[in-house]
């Protein structure tokens, strides 16, 4: 049976021409989105109400290439600043 990615997994994509390892944020079986990166937004007028606070790095991974996607783990609780916090166990993916 071959791996199908989760919200709030965590991978590692290794190919040719890719290397990269983040969490799942976003799936559909059209594609799946890699979080690789978060940053605070900066803090100016037009952005001082809103209420997403971060700028997230997406990569795009459509199924194609999801047999080149290795499962790391998974979290239960994605607001943790740290692993610890967010709760991460091993999913029976099988």
């Amino acid at each position: 049976m071959k791996y199908i990615p989760q919200v709030d997994d965590y991978v590692r994509w290794k190919s040719d021409y890719v290397n990269i390892e983040g969490w799942v944020y976003f799936y559909d079986e059209e594609y799946i989105t890699i979080e690789t990166g978060i940053k605070p937004k900066p803090n100016c007028q037009y952005a001082k109400n809103d209420r997403h606070k971060y700028i997230h790095t997406l990569l795009l991974c459509h199924p194609w290439f999801w047999h080149e996607l290795e499962y790391v783990y998974t979290r239960k609780n994605k607001h943790g600043e740290t692993l610890e916090d967010m709760v991460i166990f091993l999913r029976n993916i099988n």
